[in-house]
């Protein structure tokens, strides 16, 4: 009894001293708190989820756009749709090059995109083909509201002819957001209210047509078919043939004035000769 006794003395001596509780409470509140941050840290891991890419502008962001989204017909309705004038296709026969030519000022130029109009001839909404972020957006005097929005894969989608945009330049427009209202162009007026839409790859002109319903990977890997504009080589040409032709006939002209100098000189002479024997001839009666 008396080591039990001793025992218990030296508990209850241990106890009272100062600093035991601060020690016990401060341990018990450290394995509290540990076991407390454990369960959360591991509730959070059971309970995340992973999140579709956006982009860095957090207002009105939009998915990033990928190589597999599919271009779609820039129109809400397509069934209402119908294509005025198609693209210039250095491909196409003669007749369908020459009805995809676009006249103005007398001139002819090739169509770099299509023309496209409402069955009934009225305006209607023009929808984003493909997602991207907005680089131009302003009036033009001959081609009426312009839109482009690049795509971030050196595809880029042009929308003229427009009745009223309200983008902005760096605004994020996702496939499907209405662009603006179809409307009248100075360039185009024949086609009436319509949408001039064009596609580009690496800043050249591709047919819009061939790619609806492909994918945006399809246009960066497709051969381009844009028209060639040789307006400017052909003046230049036919400066050069103009050049050559003139040349023989410069040519001539010196010949002939060479030739013209001999018989210049012989008529010198010859009006010299009477001058001669008249000055000898008051010798010759001198001397006699």
């Amino acid at each position: 009894m008396r080591d039990g006794e001793k025992k218990s003395r030296k508990v209850v001596k241990f106890g009272q001293k100062r600093w035991v509780f601060p020690t016990v409470y401060i341990a018990c509140a450290a394995v509290i708190l540990t076991a407390t941050l454990w369960y959360q840290s591991a509730d959070k891991k059971e309970t995340k989820k992973p999140t579709a890419p956006y982009s860095q502008n957090n207002e009105g962001a939009v998915p990033v756009t990928k190589a597999t989204e599919v271009v779609k017909m820039p129109v809400a309705k397509v069934e209402n749709a119908v294509v005025k004038k198609k693209f210039y296709d250095s491909t196409a026969t003669p007749e369908e090059q020459e009805a995809a030519l676009v006249f103005y000022n007398n001139t002819y130029s090739a169509n770099t995109g299509i023309d496209i109009a409402s069955k009934d001839g009225k305006t209607f909404d023009v929808t984003a083909a493909i997602s991207g972020t907005v680089v131009k957006s302003e009036k033009d005097s001959l081609l009426g509201y312009v839109v482009t929005v690049e795509s971030g894969n050196g595809i880029t989608a042009s929308y003229q002819s427009l009745e009223g945009v309200t983008l902005k330049v760096g605004d994020k427009v996702a496939q499907g957001d209405v662009v603006g209202k179809a409307g009248l162009s100075t360039i185009g007026k024949e086609a009436g209210y319509h949408v001039h839409f064009e596609l580009r790859k690496d800043g050249v002109a591709v047919n819009p047509q061939t790619f609806f319903d492909k994918t945006v990977a399809d246009i960066k890997t497709a051969p381009v078919t844009a028209p060639v504009n040789n307006e400017d080589k052909e003046p230049a040409k036919d400066e050069k043939q103009n050049a050559d032709k003139e040349e023989p006939a410069k040519d001539e002209k010196q010949n002939t004035d060479t030739e013209k100098e001999p018989a210049k000189d012989e008529e010198q002479n010859t009006e010299k000769e009477p001058a001669k024997e008249g000055t000898e001839k008051p010798n010759q009666e001198e001397n006699n």
